[in-house]
This record gives C-alpha cells, structure tokens and sequence, in this order.
C-alpha cells in the first residue's frame, strides 16, 4: 500500500482524486472562478450597451467548465513534461506511484481539449469566430509549450526565459475568455492591458513559488534563489506586485467612469498587505517564509481579480438572466 492509503485494487475515481489532491486541488477552481468571472464582466462591460447592466446567467457555467479544461489541459501536459524528473525528485506522487497513469491522464486532457473546442465553436454559432480564433491561439501555444517549443534541453537552462515562454499562455487564455463573454464582438485594444496584467500577476506567482533558503534549494529542481538570490528573489516578486497594482488601477481607470476612490486604495494596499512574509525573507530567510510568500502571491492575485470585478459590477449593475 502507498502512502496515500491506497492500492491500484482501489476504485480509479479514488485514486484519481488522490492525484487531483495533490496536483489539481479544488482551490484551483477557485482561482479559476475568480479569473473567469472578471474577464466575462470586463468582456460584456466593454461590448455591451452602456446604460444597461451586465447580463450573467447558468448558460455562463458552459465556458467556465471549458475554461478549467483548460487549465486541467495545461496540467496534464506538465505531467507529461516532467514525469521522469518527478520520478527522481517527488516518487512519492501518485502518478509516480504508478496509481493513475499518463495514458490515464492523456484520454481526460484529450476530453478537455475537446470540450474546449467544442464549446467555442458553440459560441460561435459553429463558425470560426472570436471565441474559436481565441481558442485556436490558446491551443497551439500550449501545444508548444508542451514540447518546450522544441528547444526544451537549452530552454530547461535558461529559468526566466522558459517561465516568460509559459507565462504567455495566462493572459491569451483570459483574451479568450473575453471573446467568449462576447462572441463575435470585436475587443478594444484596452483588452491588451487586461493581458498584461495576467502576465504579471501570472509570473509573480511563478516566483513566488520557487523561492527556497539555501538549505532546502536541490540539484535538480529550480529556484529563482539560485538566479536572484535569496534578497533579490522576493524582491522581485513583491516588485512585480506592485507593478500588477499600478496596472491594475490604471485598467480600472480606463474603462470606469465613476470608480470609487476606495478601489484604488484597496488595490493599492494589496502590496503591503502581502509584504510581511517577503520582507522577513529579505533580512532572514528561513524555511517556514516561502510558504507564506506563495501564499501571498495567491492572495494579491485572488484580490485584485475581485476588486477588479466588484468596481465593474457596482458601476454598471448586473442582472440573472
């Protein structure tokens, strides 16, 4: 028996979510909500009539489920990507425990991948449309991606270079996101700042993620510690949060007209609420702070997407449909 409690006799739903547990978890659909329903408010805030309210309904769950595919997509190829490396560093997984199998994984990420599709050429009325280009973009950069875009062995030694290369995925996916909010509506270019602020957002919790002491840093798994440092690895990260602050109120200020001044102050104190762990670092890192800067990543991320998506809801209203 693994140290999960279970055995390959075991029903496959159970040993599946033991591997969700580990490597999918439910707060993932959180996050994933959170993203969701701001780039459907902010696509239908851009597109729709400006003295009406947004219109939300259940027909929204259909492309926020192909939405999660989509980062459950990104998910499984990450597992196929890096199995053998987690074989040596992380045996204890349950796919490395033999458990659940890539061929497992592949036949799900296949389904996702057709549900995508599917569902964007739904919202475009089965034509090649906004919402299906969008996906289309999506889906070959992942595909690129997934094969480390051919260049994996010298990409693998170049940290920042490969997280830049993988980070562009985030804002292109919530671009498609607004285009299904509003399929066959053409996007204003503001809906690129929207995009930058994913892709900061997005690599602030990247680094944050892989910040260790030099105790717990290993040959073979990566760190922004070992490229920065230790002092200049959160400062980094908590500079790029200050960044998606400021981009973030200039985002709100560009497609707002009677913003509250408390918005900005709320997104503005998004940096020093998150700070402590970070700093602590900075002057004595230890092996209980990169949790908590991690933790802190997630939070200035979750935060801004739902300020963001409040100060889009109270100025132009919304209604169930």
């Amino acid at each position: 028996m693994s140290e999960h409690g279970l055995t390959r006799e075991d029903p496959w739903v159970r040993r599946f979510l033991a591997w969700a547990g580990e490597r999918f978890p439910v707060a993932n659909g959180i996050l994933t909500f959170v993203l969701f329903a701001a780039a459907i408010l902010f696509s239908r805030l851009l597109t729709g009539p400006a003295d009406a309210p947004i219109q939300v309904g259940a027909v929204d769950l259909v492309p926020f489920l192909a939405y999660y595919g989509f980062f459950f997509m990104l998910r499984v190829f990450d597992e196929h990507k890096d199995y053998e490396l987690d074989c040596h560093n992380h045996p204890e997984r349950v796919l490395q425990s033999g458990l659940i199998t890539l061929r497992d994984l592949k036949v799900l990420g296949a389904l996702a991948i057709i549900g995508q599709g599917a569902v964007s050429a739904w919202l475009d009325n089965w034509t090649l449309g906004t919402a299906l280009s969008g996906w289309l973009v999506v889906i070959i950069w992942s595909s690129l991606m997934a094969k480390e875009f051919f260049i994996g062995e010298w990409l693998s030694k170049r940290l920042v270079l490969y997280a830049l290369s993988h980070m562009v995925v985030m804002p292109m996916g919530l671009i498609w996101v607004v285009s299904m909010g509003s399929p066959g509506s053409a996007l204003p270019p503001i809906v690129y700042v929207l995009a930058g602020f994913a892709f900061i957002s997005g690599f602030t919790f990247e680094i944050a993620r892989k910040i260790k002491t030099p105790e717990d840093e290993r040959d073979t798994i990566d760190s922004y510690t070992k490229i920065f440092g230790t002092t200049g690895a959160p400062k980094v990260a908590l500079a790029l949060v200050v960044i998606g602050a400021l981009v973030l109120c200039y985002l709100m200020n560009a497609v707002l007209t009677d913003v509250h001044v408390g918005f900005y102050i709320a997104v503005l104190a998004i940096p020093a609420l998150v700070a402590p762990p970070y700093l602590k670092f900075i002057k004595e890192p230890n092996s209980e702070l990169p949790d908590k800067i991690e933790a802190g990543a997630g939070v200035a991320l979750l935060l801004s997407y739902i300020i963001f998506s409040v100060a889009i809801g109270l100025e132009r209203g919304l209604t169930w449909v």
